[in-house]
């Protein structure tokens, strides 16, 4: 058995590695950089370069890579060498501080949303000193944020980090207020969940929606799906297992915290989830993730399917975002303490997030918005569109207490009592838990549960910081003009309270009844991303992230630009996957089976065994539903070929997509999927769901 704890970042120059190849001084000046956000002088950049690539080339690396988050959601990445010529028909292994601290990129090659233009090509990448390098096939990675020739930010890090600096900067004048005067920095903190599914490659590669689109765009419900719940926290496939194994193996040598694996409710799904980190760092090791789970699943004959509903009529994957604030010195400011009702920062901290979800109820939905999660929201599996919080009745007690005037005494931590004598006893929870809930309290965090599993964390956070960031700025321009602190506090805990209550809701979220009643409370319902996404232009929305220097005005329409260019996108190609799938696929194997049948009635009519027989019944149906394809096709051609004209602006040509091609794809499906289960299996050209979701032994 490997060990751990020596495996554990062995491929990462990390904190231990530093100290043991830089020089003392050196080593101060980086980390005063990595720590307090000072310059780096350019003869430090070069020592530390010369370090990180001999350790490198020590381990068998030949490259290195500025590597980077542009706004796709995925990661980018370009690999030189580290030889120069060293004048005699030989080389020489070298790495400048200057090619460690900035590199260069094409940047009209990637989405700028209209900041770049196509001539306008030069991009830099800069050096994030806020997270490590590390080491992967060969090739030494250096995580850095991406900008413009003038100065805009490309990228998803970029933007986080500067959320991550207003949230600082606000939350350490709330503790000054409360006396602490240790704490230099708050940062934000963030453990993901990834869900993802796993199915057998050589099916992947047969089914051409799978590989263009990462979802089945047609396919009917097996006999068995997740109706038994026999598959959540089921025992391992030994192929999964493999696959699991290997995956935290090479996670943990880039210092991942991958802590818990589990199968997960639907058949063929899988989770992952990672111990806290910032949320820098965590952002770069979700994409890690992501990345090898792709890579190394293909080792194993399996393939990684992340999209959000890749399978209709069973659960769909997320990536659940837990989000806490901390200090520097390790204290966590959501930690309620043993008796939260007594703990005036928690409190204050806890109504600021209150306010901050309910005053931006529409960024949080935009941060979750995409084509793929539209098909999520509101499944059993997933949250409504609706935002809520769930705080738990504890929590909700003592708030209402505080509102109300009145003592609370807080609640007795009783025994679990299962009834059974040789089981251990245990404190029951004070509250329940609420899976159901886009936001929810657990503990000493939020988990935000809305984010759909191909999302880049960075975007969600980055609302997250932003908004609670303004909420702090707020309070603290109250506080620090107060006279009677004490007093001042009770009141803005209590006033914001009662002016924010509407958002909290600990009941079932999936329920008719709770639709109804958040539209009586005044909460906002953005169904899907079409509806969702022109929240993020609004003149309140602006001025919040430009106020706090996390976006730019133009850095914020590029990004609609950016979201809703990709939701039309999205959409297109799995219409023209559709066509391609019927005329190519479909068709041929029901006018196959058809011919087959025809020529066996053609005998029987000679013998007489023509009336009432099956084969009569069967070619009539398939023969009808044809027709239906055709037509269903057509239409969906028809709309298609209205998209080539179309010089509409963006919003209007989203809405074109939703209201025009998701009916006329829903409608082909719906045909395709009676047709799956007519057509003899010999015929039908795809793998079916039943093949997808339980070939992995």
């Amino acid at each position: 058995m490997k060990d751990i704890k020596s495996l554990f970042g062995s491929m990462v120059f990390n904190d231990i590695v530093m100290r043991a190849k830089l020089p003392k001084e050196i080593y101060k000046a980086l980390k005063k950089t990595m720590s307090q956000g000072t310059h780096l002088e350019l003869d430090v950049a070069n020592v530390v370069a010369n370090a990180m690539k001999d350790w490198a080339v020590e381990k068998g690396a030949t490259h290195f890579t500025h590597w980077f988050q542009p706004m796709t959601g995925t990661t980018a990445e370009k690999h030189d060498s580290f030889i120069t010529p060293s004048g005699d028909s030989k080389v020489i292994m070298e790495f400048s501080g200057k090619e460690l601290v900035r590199g260069e990129s094409d940047a009209s090659s990637f989405p700028s949303g209209g900041l770049r233009a196509t001539f306008e090509a030069r991009g830099y990448t800069v050096w994030d000193t806020t997270s490590y390098a590390f080491l992967k096939d060969g090739t030494l990675y250096i995580p850095t944020a991406f900008c413009s020739y003038s100065g805009e930010a490309l990228d998803k890090k970029t933007p986080l980090l500067r959320s991550m600096e207003a949230i600082d900067k606000q939350a350490i004048r709330i503790l000054r207020l409360f006396g602490n005067k240790s704490a230099r920095r708050v940062i934000t903190t963030v453990g993901p969940e990834q869900e993802y599914f796993l199915i057998d490659h050589d099916m992947f590669l047969e089914r051409p929606d799978l590989v263009y689109t990462g979802r089945t765009l047609f396919g009917a419900r097996p006999p068995k799906g997740q109706e038994l719940e026999d598959h959540y926290f089921g025992c391992l496939k030994p192929r999964v297992s493999a696959f699991m194994k290997e995956l935290e193996e090479e996670l943990w040598k880039l210092g991942v915290y991958a802590k818990t694996k589990h199968n997960e409710t639907a058949p063929a799904q899988h989770e992952l989830a990672l111990i806290f980190t910032t949320a820098n760092i965590s952002t770069d090791h979700n994409q890690l993730t992501m990345e090898l789970m792709k890579t190394i699943a293909n080792k194993h004959g399996l393939a990684c399917l992340l999209h959000e509903k890749p399978f209709a009529g069973v659960n769909g994957s997320g990536k659940h975002n837990n989000w806490s604030l901390c200090t520097d010195k390790g204290i966590n400011l959501l930690e309620p303490g043993e008796t939260p009702y007594e703990n005036a920062q928690f409190l204050l901290f806890l109504v600021a997030v209150i306010k901050a979800v309910d005053e931006y109820q529409d960024l949080l939905r935009v941060s979750a918005a995409s084509a793929g999660n539209d098909h999520r929201l509101g499944g059993n599996e997933a949250p409504p569109a609706i935002i809520s919080m769930f705080l738990g009745d504890e929590l909700t007690e003592i708030l209402e207490a505080l509102e109300s005037g009145n003592d609370y005494h807080g609640r007795e931590k009783d025994q679990m009592e299962i009834g059974v004598t040789v089981l251990p006893h245990f404190p029951k929870d004070t509250t329940d838990r609420n899976r159901t809930s886009p936001f929810a309290f657990t503990g000493n965090k939020f988990e935000f549960r809305m984010v759909g599993s191909t999302f880049s964390i960075a975007g969600p956070n980055i609302v997250l910081n932003t908004v609670t960031a303004e909420v702090l700025r707020q309070f603290a321009d109250i506080l620090e003009k107060s006279n009677n602190f004490t007093s001042d506090l009770a009141s803005l805990v209590r006033t914001t309270y009662r002016d924010h209550k509407r958002i909290i809701f600990n009941g079932n979220n999936y329920s008719e009844e709770w639709v109804i009643e958040a539209k009586r409370r005044g909460l906002s319902n953005l169904e899907n991303t079409v509806d969702a996404l022109p929240a993020f232009v609004t003149k309140k929305n602006i001025e919040l992230f430009t106020q706090h220097h996390v976006y730019t005005e133009s850095e914020i329409h590029s990004r609609y630009e950016i979201l809703m260019d990709g939701y039309c996108k999205t959409l297109h190609v799995e219409a023209l996957t559709m066509v391609e799938m019927v005329n190519g696929q479909i068709i041929p194997a029901c006018i196959d089976y058809q011919n087959d049948l025809a020529k066996l009635l053609d005998r029987k009519k000679r013998i007489g065994e023509y009336d009432n027989s099956l084969e009569a019944y069967l070619l009539e149906r398939v023969s009808k539903n044809s027709a239906i394809l055709l037509k269903k096709l057509t239409n969906l051609e028809n709309v298609l070929n209205e998209t080539k004209d179309n010089k509409n602006d963006i919003l209007s040509t989203a809405c074109f997509y939703r209201d025009k091609i998701v009916p006329a794809m829903s409608e082909l499906r719906l045909i395709v999927d009676e047709l799956e289960t007519i057509v003899a299996k010999k015929y039908w050209p795809l793998p079916i769901y039943g093949e997808l979701l339980y070939s992995v032994v």
